[in-house]
Order: C-alpha cells, then sequence, then structure tokens
C-alpha cells in the first residue's frame, strides 16, 4: 500500500450562534498553539470488502472523533491524552455504487482535522451467458440448482410448522425430510419440492430465499412446472423481510403474490397484492388471473417487475396484473417501499386449495423450479 502521512493543522474559528446585538466575548476562545496531527500509514481508498485500519491522533487537548456515515465504525482510545489513536472498521459494500466517508476529529480548544475516506462499489457479479439480463439491471441473485442434491443452506431456509399454521392448510413443513422422505430435492438443474404421505400426515416444503435481507424494489423470476391433483396449492410470492409482528401484523405488512395456482383449478394461475386496504379477508384484493397452457405439465415463467411506482407482473412474459403506488404515503394502500424476500412453496388443502376437497391419489405431488433470478437497477 501507499504511504500517507496527514499532517493537518487545527482550523481555527469562532463557533456558535449569535443573537442579534451579541457580544464577542461569547466567542469561543482561540488558541494560536492549537494543533491536531493525524497520522495514517495506509491509503484510505478501498475496495468493496470488509477493511480496517488506525489513525494515531496528536492533540494539546482533550479530543473526540465522529463520521458522517454509518458504514464506517470509530473505536476511540486516549481522547482524554496528547496522544490517542483511532481504530476504523469500514462495513462491506454491497451497492454497486461507491461512497465517501469524512472522518472528523475535534479537540476542546476548537482544533479540527479530518480524514476522507472512499470505497468502491462493488463489482458486477460473473453472468452466465445464457442468463437473459433486462436492459439497465444486473443480476444480483440466483440459483440455477445445479449443483448438490439438496438445497444451498446459505441462500435457502426451511420453514417448520405444523398443519393448520395458516389457511387451514392440511401439510406439515419440514426442515428438507422426514421419516427419510424428501421434500425438497436438487437433481439435473432442478428443485423439486414434494408433498407426499407418510405415517398418516401429509409433508410438503416452503423454502425462503435471503429471508434476512430480502431486496428492495427489482425483477423477481422464476421459471416452474406446477403439479397436478386436487388439493394442490403452489406459490411463488413475497413477504416483508425482518417485519414487526407485533407492530406491522399481516395484511397491513403487505403480501406479494407473483403466482399461485390450485389443482382444483386447474391451469388458472393468478397473481396478486395484499395489504391493510387490499386483502381477500374484506374481498378486496386486487388480482388478476389467466389460463396458462399446460401450467401442471410444462415450464413457464412467472416474473414480477417492482419499482417505487408500480408492480407488475407476467407470465411468459405476458402482462396479468398492474397494482400502481397511489404515492398518498399510506401504509394501508403501498406497504411496498421495503425489502421483502422470496418464497417458494408447495400446499395442500386449506381455504383454496381443498376449497372442493382434496384427492390424496394426487400424491406424491411435485412442484418443480428450474431456477430463481433477481435482478435489480444499476
Amino acid at each position: 500500500m501507499n504511504t500517507l502521512k496527514l499532517l493537518l493543522l487545527g482550523i481555527f474559528a469562532t463557533i456558535g450562534l449569535t443573537a442579534c446585538g451579541g457580544d464577542s466575548k461569547d466567542q469561543p476562545e482561540v488558541n494560536t498553539d492549537n494543533k491536531i496531527t493525524l497520522d495514517c500509514t495506509v491509503s484510505t481508498d478501498f475496495d468493496a470488502n470488509e477493511a480496517s485500519f488506525n489513525i494515531a491522533v496528536a492533540s494539546p487537548f482533550e479530543w473526540d472523533a465522529t463520521c458522517s456515515a454509518d458504514w464506517v465504525n470509530l473505536t476511540k482510545k486516549g481522547t482524554l491524552e496528547k496522544q490517542g489513536t483511532i481504530s476504523v472498521e469500514i462495513k462491506k459494500n454491497s451497492n454497486r455504487q461507491s461512497r465517501t466517508a469524512e472522518i472528523v476529529v475535534r479537540n476542546a480548544r476548537n482544533g479540527q482535522a479530518s480524514l476522507t475516506v472512499k470505497q468502491a462499489g462493488k463489482e458486477p457479479e460473473p453472468v452466465d451467458p445464457t442468463i437473459q439480463v433486462p436492459e439497465g439491471y444486473e443480476l444480483v441473485w440466483n440459483d440455477e440448482f445445479d449443483s448438490g442434491s439438496e438445497l444451498n443452506r446459505d441462500k435457502w431456509t426451511h420453514e417448520v410448522q405444523g398443519a393448520g399454521w395458516v389457511n387451514n392448510e392440511l401439510q406439515h413443513y419440514v426442515n428438507g425430510s422426514y421419516d427419510g422422505i424428501r421434500v425438497t430435492e436438487v437433481s439435473d438443474g432442478v428443485l423439486t419440492i414434494t408433498a407426499s404421505k407418510t405415517a398418516g400426515r401429509v409433508i410438503s416444503g416452503r423454502v425462503y430465499a435471503n429471508v434476512d435481507t430480502g431486496w428492495k424494489y427489482g425483477i423477481f423470476e422464476a421459471r416452474i412446472k406446477l403439479p397436478k391433483g386436487k388439493g394442490t396449492w403452489p406459490a411463488f410470492w413475497m413477504m416483508p423481510a425482518n417485519n414487526d409482528w407485533g407492530s406491522t401484523p399481516w395484511p397491513l405488512c403487505g403480501e406479494i403474490d407473483i403466482m399461485e395456482e390450485v389443482g382444483t383449478n386447474a391451469n388458472y394461475t393468478s397473481s396478486s397484492i395484499h395489504c391493510d386496504a387490499y386483502n381477500h379477508t374484506k374481498g378486496t384484493q386486487k388480482t388478476a388471473e389467466r389460463f396458462t397452457a399446460d401450467a401442471e405439465g410444462e415450464f413457464h415463467v412467472y416474473r414480477l417487475e417492482w419499482t417505487e411506482e408500480s408492480i407488475r407482473t407476467f407470465v411468459d412474459g405476458h402482462a396479468l396484473l398492474t397494482f400502481y403506488n397511489d404515492k398518498t404515503g399510506n401504509v394501508r394502500t403501498w406497504p411496498f417501499n421495503k425489502p421483502f424476500y422470496v418464497i417458494l412453496n408447495l400446499a395442500w388443502g386449506g381455504d383454496w386449495g381443498g376449497m372442493n376437497g382434496v384427492d390424496e391419489s394426487a400424491l406424491p405431488a411435485k412442484m418443480e423450479v428450474d431456477y430463481v433470478r433477481v435482478f435489480q437497477k444499476i
């Protein structure tokens, strides 16, 4: 690294607010011997990764340091002494844009010195040339299910819940497998979610992508083959990440259903949004449905385009649902201004999937996913 020696003379100024007719004697004392020296032996231009370095501080009076950005953490030692140190920790930059922060050191006699820290944006991820990236966007997350036999646990989280947990559904969601039977499995570039019956219970899979942080806005796309049989209820949808369910319960928190289908109404795929003003408990949900030929026997591409302006869904490139932000700032009508995470699941029965009963001869039923991709604007 380049060696950088910073010797910054203190800046003297009379600081404060003076009312009309104020007396100059109210101004802070200026000491002509006041001087702060910052000594840093590394370059303060960093790449997008985490980094740390130290700054040696020399000041004739007690001092303190602040930073203008929350991605820079300061640990200060010796602030009451003439010699001290600042340990600087820089967080990883997950955005493509570079960023700048200023570390400012001030002492008790109005001396001041500063140091600028610059961090580059992350480099674009290498993209398989077979993946079509929308113009003006970049691929920020994907799973092509092309390695291993199980879901990547660094990318996906299994839900574990008993029957009746939501919507009076009959399945038990399990953590990958139960009684030696897998509910999620990766093979030949495809994720298969299987609902089956064993030991007197129906087991199935519900998995979350990037559940801790989610994504705010972007294009979310999956290529899916749906299961067959009365009682099946597959879905590709999104819920808010790190939601406070006590203060923001459903439906106030918001929900985006990119694709749902029930086997009792075979091949009719739908998209919906739910929020406090528009949801199915009130009969006011915003929903669009279309017949998608061979949805239960062939792969089709289901897509969400989510921006600050609107939510739009597509099936094989054909527009389905459009829902606009009313720009009122009302969380009841637009809670879609925060990160959401992706969900894939195969339910069995329930209020909608079982509205005409279930046919257990359809088990095991399989939902197959070729890929899941997330794009965001550059």
